[in-house]
């Protein structure tokens, strides 16, 4: 066992191209994951991928201020990577779409230390393909957010009516998204209303958190001041 480790390890010091050498060792790691006692974990296989080739998707309604960005990009810096990128592999283009870590992401490609650190690469894993259609992606997406950040009240209820439209019912959306069933219908109502008040200053921060409820006296206070 060990000869054959040695032997591995040995052909792979001998790949003298960057790219040769992470396809390989990604080839190795989705073997092993395959026998793996582990196999239906994503981060059983966490693979490095050429960061060109990962792009966002167009649903995230989670939201990071500039503060917290440049702490993250720290915290990466100090700290290395110490989650990988949840990602779908896209077949009509051979990209791989984010459906967690879009900021992760982000700092891999901009900043200029950690890009440079990370040769161009950003680290991945692949969501469970029971998971991968588009409206299980959303949810993913959604529950993973809902555990740490903040999302736009205003995302957050075009996504509950782009999921009703793929006739999920509100009992789903509410069990898959990890809210209760008044949070849903407040979402599909506030379609119309976010729009109503997106002149308010109050709007410009006004952002549904982890737990947080929306009541009638937070339209009436945005209304309120859009009238004075």
């Amino acid at each position: 066992m060990n000869k054959l480790v040695e032997k591995i390890i040995e052909i792979i010091k001998e790949t003298d191209s960057l790219d040769e050498k992470v396809s390989l060792i990604n080839n190795i790691k989705e073997k092993l994951h395959d026998v793996s006692p582990f196999s239906t974990e994503p981060v059983d296989c966490v693979l490095w991928v050429n960061s060109s080739n990962v792009v966002a998707n167009d649903y995230n309604p989670n939201s990071v201020a500039p503060p917290e960005m440049k702490l993250l990009e720290h915290s990466i810096s100090e700290d290395g990577y110490t989650q990988p990128i949840v990602t779908f592999p896209r077949t009509e283009d051979n990209k791989i779409e984010v459906v967690d870590g879009f900021h992760r992401h982000r700092v891999g490609k901009e900043s200029e230390i950690v890009s440079k650190r990370i040769r161009g690469y950003l680290p991945i894993v692949k969501i469970r393909p029971s998971q991968q259609d588009k409206e299980n992606r959303i949810a993913s997406t959604i529950r993973h957010n809902r555990a740490r950040g903040k999302h736009n009240v205003q995302s957050m209820s075009d996504i509950v009516i782009e999921l009703k439209r793929r006739n999920w019912s509100d009992e789903k959306i509410a069990k898959n998204l990890g809210m209760d069933s008044d949070e849903v219908l407040r979402l599909c109502q506030i379609t119309g209303m976010a729009e109503l008040f997106s002149d308010a200053e109050f709007s410009k921060s006004w952002d549904i958190g982890y737990g947080d409820d929306v009541s009638d006296i937070d339209f009436e206070e945005v209304e309120n001041e859009s009238e004075n």
